[in-house]
Parts: structure tokens; sequence; C-alpha cells
């Protein structure tokens, strides 16, 4: 069956925009969708080149503790028309109840417009490891060593 996230819609969401959803049986990634304020939904956001603006999706949702919800940019939409995630992978925390939002930035060259309920992004549901930091006073030796970034060659 699968991680059940329970989800609210906000008092002034559209309930014709449909939850997120997978689009094929193998898909890791559920779609988001918009789902504009009223006043925006029959113009839609237009997004200038270089501008960016976060989107409602009209939801929040409490994500089971050990889990994290990673907000993913849709290919589709970075290779046709430039638009992508200003944080990717965004990350909601199983703590957080707050609106579920995407910082969707456009790179391209042309206005790009986000109609009301359009897929916009890919929530991808992940099991979450925490760690403990402790000081130490060296660490092992590894065949890479302290080399920075790049340290692995160019390509």
């Amino acid at each position: 069956m699968g991680v059940v996230i329970e989800t609210l819609r906000e008092p002034w969401a559209d309930l014709d925009v449909a939850l997120p959803d997978y689009a094929t049986a193998g898909a890791a990634g559920a779609d988001l969708r918009a789902n504009l304020l009223p006043e925006d939904r029959a113009g839609g956001l237009v997004l200038a080149p270089g501008a960016r603006a976060l989107v409602p999706t009209g939801l929040r949702v409490a994500i089971p503790m050990g889990h994290e919800m990673q907000i993913r940019p849709r290919s589709g939409l970075a290779l046709h028309h430039g638009v992508g995630l200003l944080n990717s992978p965004g990350t909601i925390d199983s703590d957080y109840r707050g609106p579920l939002g995407v910082i969707l930035v456009n790179f391209g060259q042309e206005p790009f417009r986000i109609g009301h309920g359009d897929r916009i992004a890919q929530a991808v549901i992940a099991p979450v490891v925490t760690a403990r930091f402790v000081v130490v006073e060296a660490l092992d030796p590894t065949a890479r060593g302290s080399g920075g970034f790049g340290s692995t060659g160019v390509r």
C-alpha cells in the first residue's frame, strides 16, 4: 500500500483540483498541481524570465514521523520552458503543518504562464535517517583524502 499522507485543503482551495497523484504505476513522484487563489484562477500566474513565485497548492499535509516529502521539479517544464524549482529538492518535514507551496523559477527566455490546476512539481515521500554529530580528533584516511570540489576530475 504505502505511506498514508493526511491532507487538508485550504478553505479557499478549489475542490476540483486533484490531490497529488501518480501518473503511472511506476512513478516515484506524485504530481502536485497549482491551486490558485480565486482572483488568480482566470488569468493564471505569469512568470517573467528570471522571476520566481511561490505557487500555492491549496493543501496542507501531515507527513508521518520518520519520513519527508521532497518537492522536485518536473522534467518536461524544465526541458520545454526552462521552469524549475529554486530550492530543489525542497523538503517538507514531518512536523510542518503550514501551507504547501512550490517555489517556481523561470530560467527560460520567454514568460511562462502557470494555469489553475497545472502540474507544477512532483512530491516524493522518502524515509529520513537522523544522525548524531560528534567532534573527533581526526578522520579516517581515504584514497580521495582532503581533496575539495572537483578533486576526482572534471568529467
